[in-house]
């Protein structure tokens, strides 16, 4: 008995591909992720500012201004919330490793709680910045 090969579009999906419903331990996995990455990027910046900083008053000058546009607030406002985010779920992580908060109400719970911490600690710096004249 001879057999015909099958190719990649011929073979069956996984079932998981049809039944899995998505969670919200799930996005804060992938959120966490993602948010490192940016962070790694955000580093990236902060090489910039220094090298703009050594350069001297003109460079400075207009790395100030590129930060200081809609543009650049917004990246930055980006960036505090990724930090803030990915602190939060770092100690949700370092909690778990000390065997707490494992099961799955404990766990969707502390998802909701990083979610809030990083929008509350977000607009509170962003308010403590515009309030005293950073912005």
């Amino acid at each position: 008995m001879t057999t015909v090969p099958r190719g990649p579009a011929d073979r069956p999906m996984s079932p998981h591909l049809q039944v899995w419903r998505w969670h919200v331990t799930m996005l804060t996995s992938i959120l966490h992720r993602v948010t490192g990455v940016g962070l790694y990027l955000g580093g990236l910046l902060v090489a910039v500012w220094a090298i703009a900083l050594a350069s001297g008053p003109e460079p400075y000058a207009i790395f100030k201004d590129l930060l200081g546009s809609p543009l650049g607030k917004f990246v930055m406002f980006g960036m505090s919330l990724s930090a803030f985010y990915h602190l939060g779920n770092g100690v949700r992580h370092l909690i778990w490793d000390l065997g707490y908060g494992l099961d799955k109400d404990d766990a969707n719970s502390s998802a909701f709680v990083v979610f809030g911490f990083a929008i509350a600690a977000t607009i509170a710096v962003w308010v403590i910045a515009y309030m005293t004249g950073a912005l």
